[in-house]
């Protein structure tokens, strides 16, 4: 089997009208909107808690350890770039404190909009965050939720670990790919 390689998707534009929001108070800590990124008319949307770094200190371009951990499980259960999208809850990286549960409910409005406009076929929610946004329950949990296809805001949607959880805790590899091989699985059935 050849290495796995990592690669920087490429990034879909924020649009006009949002590049300027300022609703969460996250344009206050310096970092960039970003919207998503690899395909925007992927069949499955992935939905993580906020955008990692693109870009090094020298401006750099950079492909992070979630997107590394990320690309690496979806290629091993036969995934490619244009089968997903990546998004986040928070469309830009805080780097500072912040008032979380305000934050996240405010930048819920840009999600909706984009799940009206994309209508994924399945939702794969990654880490406690994601999961806790998507979801509106802030007692949910991976732990309990993994392993299973949910019916979420009318999507189906499966939940897995952060990948960054993934990389702190490799002992986590194994499940993290078994909740990509359901999405994968998933995916697959409703092509037949």
């Amino acid at each position: 089997m050849p290495e796995f390689c990592p690669v920087l998707w490429p990034e879909e534009p924020t649009p006009v009208d949002q590049i300027n929001c300022c609703k969460c108070g996250l344009d206050q800590h310096g970092s960039r909107m970003i919207w998503g990124e690899g395909n925007p008319n992927a069949p499955i949307m992935i939905i993580l808690d906020n955008p990692g770094a693109r870009e090094d200190r020298e401006g750099n371009a950079i492909v992070c350890g979630t997107r590394q951990t990320l690309q690496q499980a979806a290629v091993e259960v036969g995934l490619t770039m244009e089968d997903l999208y990546v998004t986040f809850i928070l469309k830009r990286k805080p780097v500072r404190a912040y008032n979380k549960e305000r934050t996240r409910q405010t930048c819920m409005i840009h999600l909706e909009q984009q799940l009206k406009a994309k209508e994924p076929e399945l939702i794969f929610c990654l880490g406690n965050v994601a999961v806790q946004s998507f979801f509106q329950d802030y007692e949910a949990e991976v732990k309990a939720l993994r392993g299973a296809i949910h019916q979420v805001k009318g999507y189906p949607t499966a939940v897995g670990y952060h990948p960054l959880a993934v990389r702190r805790r490799p002992n986590l590899w194994s499940t993290f790919v078994e909740d990509w091989k359901l999405v994968a699985k998933h995916y697959q059935n409703q092509l037949t």
